[in-house]
């Protein structure tokens, strides 16, 4: 049994992680600071279905706030982190680059710095695909250089990587970054795709298809991310001894530091994705056919090869099955027959 903490654990993925974690027998303490970046009721619902759990604690703290965070980890103590919490949006981040500033750079600093002082045993945290920027090789690699990012809040994600490691290297403190491509599936975020496209086409309205269509997405269903997540807050990092400053890897070190993308492998052409989600609903959708919007990238298509060797992950659900399984979920929820 592990003592873990969540951050942002009444989000997508952090609350289906926490539940899983739970039915294993680890116990788990959760923080979120319930914003009103997207609806809070939904972000209570999920966090309901942890509370009604044996082993989970909750506690409403924002990560920016660093006297609170410093008492979190004063009070407690943990075999592991896995930190979640941040601003997520590549757009938003255009419009209001200081609440990535105060999430994902000083909510990071104060979580390193806790994870430090308490001496955590191994501190995952999240990153993302949209690191990748303007590279244009797939399937992107972690072995690749990432230093062309277009987004502001790729930037962040970039900036975490590196704070990361120079914890690790200083104090090694034991860290893995996680990118993560595209998540989907039930009770997730509905700043994404699929939600508000499934929100879009039955209420008759017309959804955003950016780019025109051209679009590839490597969709990565839910279930399939925790168990990459779990598979990996098990595998504490270590350091590489073949690691070496003349040829650096940007996925290893010297300290005890790995980046891992977690993704599906098989990316999907987006006008393949509405297809299907028209077959779920039985209804036809309106495209509004757009030009491709500022921060965002044609393809994203995670080589998977370094996760599947170090941890044997490897996603199993097609997309077929993960869009019907979310278009269940969201019937249920809202009620709709």
């Amino acid at each position: 049994m592990k003592h873990i903490l969540i951050t942002g654990v009444a989000g997508f993925i952090g609350s289906a992680l926490a539940l899983r974690l739970l039915a294993r027998g680890d116990k788990v303490f959760g923080i979120d600071n319930l914003n009103d970046y997207y609806d809070v009721t939904l972000k209570e619902a999920r966090l309901k279905r942890c509370q009604e759990q044996n082993g989970f604690r909750f506690q409403k703290l924002d990560i920016a706030d660093r006297e609170g965070m410093a008492h979190l980890f004063r009070e407690r103590r943990f075999d592991a982190v896995m930190h979640l919490a941040a601003q997520a949006g590549v757009r938003y981040s255009i419009e209001n680059p200081y609440a990535y500033i105060d999430a994902n750079l000083v909510g990071f600093g104060n979580i390193l710095e806790g994870c430090r002082h308490s001496k955590v045993g191994h501190l995952v945290f999240a990153s993302s695909s949209s690191v990748y920027g303007a590279n244009t090789k797939p399937p992107f690699s972690e072995h690749d250089n990432v230093d062309h990012p277009i987004s502001f809040y790729a930037a962040t994600k970039k900036a975490n990587e590196l704070m990361a490691h120079c914890y690790a290297s200083l104090y090694q403190l034991p860290c893995t970054g996680l990118r993560f491509f595209t998540v989907y599936g039930p009770w997730g975020r509905p700043d994404m795709a699929l939600f508000k496209f499934t929100k879009g086409i039955l209420n008759g309205e017309s959804i955003p298809v950016f780019n025109h269509g051209k679009m590839l997405r490597d969709f990565t269903y839910i279930d399939d991310i925790v168990e990459g997540v779990i598979r990996t807050i098990d595998h504490i990092a270590y350091p590489d001894s073949a690691w070496s400053g003349e040829t650096p890897d940007p996925a290893r070190s010297y300290a005890p530091y790995r980046i891992y993308n977690i993704g599906n492998n098989s990316p999907v052409e987006l006008m393949r994705y509405i297809e299907i989600l028209e077959k779920c609903l039985g209804k036809k959708a309106k495209l509004d056919m757009l030009p491709m919007q500022d921060g965002d990238v044609p393809v994203t298509f995670a080589n998977m090869e370094t996760l599947e060797s170090d941890v044997g992950f490897r996603p199993r659900t097609p997309v077929e099955e993960g869009i019907s399984r979310f278009v269940d979920w969201y019937k249920a929820y809202y009620g709709i027959a």
